[in-house]
């Protein structure tokens, strides 16, 4: 015979509306403590929780919130993943100016991407709501999405934080890191350049998703000449402000340093999280790659920031990000087309891997 938690999962199916409302919210709390209930039956809980989605928005809060949950097993992450229809859904939804559910489908996104399955995203479609101002692809909608949800002027339910760690994991894809340094041609800009005034916003998930798409992204070699450029994609002012505090410099360091990291005021501190002050650290070795960029850090004074950065931030693995920058920018180069050990390189592949959970 069922339990009464296998009798109150299967209610989330009944006629009633108030019945599935009271069913969905009171079986919340078990897709942390007890997930396996979602799981009978070739889970068909989860099968009828998706198709919730389309239910009223309190029915489809809950809905999200257990899959969001759920979605730390790699069984049911799949099961969601894959579901072509379920992605459509999740978009078509998501872009809604009155989408009342919007935090939550960037959340359920956010999960979805942990799945290489979820690169064909570059390829969707859809119709933009007017008022989005987008193109018809479904990436540079979630661009205008995040970008617009900082200040709430797209939709007041939405600050769509969370795509910051869609953005982190689907640049671990090559085709999608070609995207984001390439102009579009819906508003002449670079998708990347977007980004990289969140460096340093008050949301700790913009930052961090943010760090990590600039450090993936850095790893388009051909694509470093315009990062450092000020004339191109220019991220390198964007990079150091979070990892710069308020120290003083001999006038000789400052004097070479990038214009905004001169005169900082004397409030100015580092990013508060060290993941992701080492995040960007590493976005400085990916910079190292070649002997231009080699070159260009060592032109404007990077040196004397990391080494404050080393000296200041009491962490492990930041003081020894800084140690691999300085080894590099301070030896003695051999040839001009030197580049670093690529192992050294890959070894610094990264993606947002926590599952978010409500």
């Amino acid at each position: 015979m069922p339990t009464e938690l296998e009798e109150l999962v299967g209610f989330i199916t009944h006629q009633n509306p108030q019945i599935r409302l009271l069913a969905t919210e009171n079986l919340v709390p078990y897709s942390l403590s007890d997930p396996s209930i979602f799981k009978v039956d070739d889970m068909r809980p989860i099968k009828n929780l998706k198709v919730l989605l389309n239910d009223h928005y309190q029915v489809a809060e809950h809905a999200l919130t257990c899959l969001i949950n759920l979605s730390g097993d790699p069984d049911v992450l799949e099961l969601i993943a894959t579901d072509d229809k379920f992605l459509d859904l999740v978009l078509s939804f998501i872009v809604g100016p009155k989408e009342e559910n919007a935090n939550l489908l960037a959340m359920i996104l956010a999960n979805m991407t942990k799945s290489d399955s979820l690169k064909r995203i570059f390829d969707k479609k859809q119709e933009p709501p007017k008022e989005l101002g987008s193109d018809e692809y479904i990436l540079n909608q979630l661009m205008d999405l995040f970008v617009k949800g900082q200040s709430g002027s797209y939709n007041p339910k939405g600050d769509f934080d969370y795509l910051a760690y869609v953005f982190a994991d689907l640049s671990k894809h090559e085709e999608i890191r070609k995207y984001f340094v390439t102009e579009q041609i819906y508003d002449k800009v670079i998708p990347i350049t977007k980004l990289k005034v969140f460096t340093e916003h008050e949301s700790d998930i913009r930052r961090k998703g943010v760090a990590s798409t600039l450090k993936n992204v850095a790893f388009d070699i051909d694509s470093h000449s315009s990062f450092l450029s000020t004339e191109g994609i220019d991220i390198l002012p964007y990079i150091m402000l979070p990892i710069t505090g308020n120290e003083e410099y001999d006038v000789d360091e400052t004097m070479n340093m990038l214009p905004d990291l001169q005169l900082l005021p004397p409030d100015k501190k580092r990013d508060s999280d060290n993941t992701i002050i080492q995040t960007h650290l590493e976005t400085l070795l990916l910079l190292t790659t070649t002997r231009e960029g080699r070159d260009y850090l060592r032109e404007v004074s990077i040196y004397p920031i990391v080494r404050e950065t080393h000296s200041r931030v009491n962490d492990e693995e930041v003081q020894e990000a800084c140690d691999r920058l300085v080894q590099v920018l301070k030896r003695d180069e051999e040839g001009e087309g030197q580049e670093l050990d690529q192992k050294r390189i890959t070894e610094l592949a990264d993606e947002e891997e926590e599952i978010m959970e409500v």
